[in-house]
């Protein structure tokens, strides 16, 4: 049985308290958050720019509404028992629409959520062109999602876009205003150095995250050595679209080759996953564990008639 999300919560709370760097690597679906918890990892992130990617087939500049990422923290935390963080964008609105912000993302089992202060609408935060709220509405934003939260282990994450439109010191200061306001944790997004990262972490209070973010040749964000971002001081790391980057990049190399090549090039294809995990689909994805539910609760006739008259993959075989 999955842990219910007060527990997930909890553990959460506990792992910050620890003072041990929690690897949170992004996942965009039901899918990608199995496998994060199959790779090892403690934490899943509901990465919004690669929701909005793989939903909308377009750039995040905040075309997804609450409801779409509320139901796609609903998937991810239904497909694994880790704990998930999710980016809950600007809260979708003012202060009062981060109540119910805070309100369907806790319904839908999330464990930590993040709000920005950037404008309606935001776009993603390694992109140029961002504009920032005034530090008090932000405040207030942190205050409606402390106070909406039912579950008081809700973690409350505080993102600041504000070091891209004025610089370190002011996403400093809001860091510390947004600390005092009561979030949980501060995340400085996309600042331009490492040098940048540790004098945040230095000079900001509690808990911070680092977001391992910036996925274009020229990079505007550094990518830094775990060990060097838990000296820092930091709780929590993304590595928001990493692993869907190498997704996107094997699927579009391997239907080049479909176009080129057609069936031939799948049956390669199948060779190269020979004793891969994902060799067998059908089990891979859990038909097995259908098969499992299909004994328990059905008519024990019935399930032996179905498989007794019908061809294809049995459940179970290899």
């Amino acid at each position: 049985m999955r842990p219910d999300p007060a527990t997930r919560r909890a553990r959460l709370r506990d792992r910050l308290a620890s003072g041990e760097l929690i690897v949170a690597p992004g996942a965009c679906n039901g899918l990608g958050a199995s496998l994060v918890e199959r790779a090892g990892f403690e934490a899943v992130y509901m990465t919004g720019s690669g929701v909005a990617n793989a939903l909308t087939g377009k750039a995040d500049v905040g075309l997804l509404s609450l409801t779409e990422m509320a139901m796609m923290v609903r998937f991810m935390t239904h497909a694994t028992p880790l704990p998930v963080i999710a980016d809950a964008d600007n809260g979708y609105g003012n202060a009062i629409n981060v109540v119910r912000t805070v309100e369907e993302y806790e319904a839908a089992g999330v464990t930590a959520l993040h709000i920005e202060d950037q404008v309606v609408p935001k776009r993603c935060g390694s992109i140029a062109g961002k504009v920032v709220v005034p530090a008090d509405e932000m405040e207030g934003k942190i205050r409606a999602a402390c106070d909406a939260r039912s579950d008081p282990n809700l973690v409350i994450i505080a993102r600041t876009d504000a070091r891209a439109a004025h610089g370190l010191d002011e996403a400093i200061g809001r860091g510390r205003r947004y600390a005092a306001a009561g979030a949980d944790v501060i995340f400085p997004d996309a600042l331009l150095s490492e040098a940048e990262y540790a004098r945040f972490a230095a000079e900001v209070p509690g808990p911070k995250l680092l977001n391992m973010g910036g996925y274009a040749r020229k990079r505007t964000t550094p990518k830094i050595p775990l060990e060097t971002v838990a000296a820092m001081g930091y709780a929590i790391v993304l590595f928001p679209l990493a692993s869907i980057r190498a997704a996107v990049a094997a699927e579009l190399d391997f239907l080049h080759g479909l176009r080129a090549r057609g069936t031939q090039h799948e049956i390669e294809h199948l060779d190269v996953l020979d004793g891969h995990p994902v060799e067998n689909w059908y089990e891979f994805t859990g038909i097995s564990e259908v098969r499992a539910l299909e004994d328990r609760y059905l008519p024990a006739a019935d399930v032996a008639a179905r498989y007794a008259n019908t061809a294809g993959h049995r459940p179970g075989d290899t």
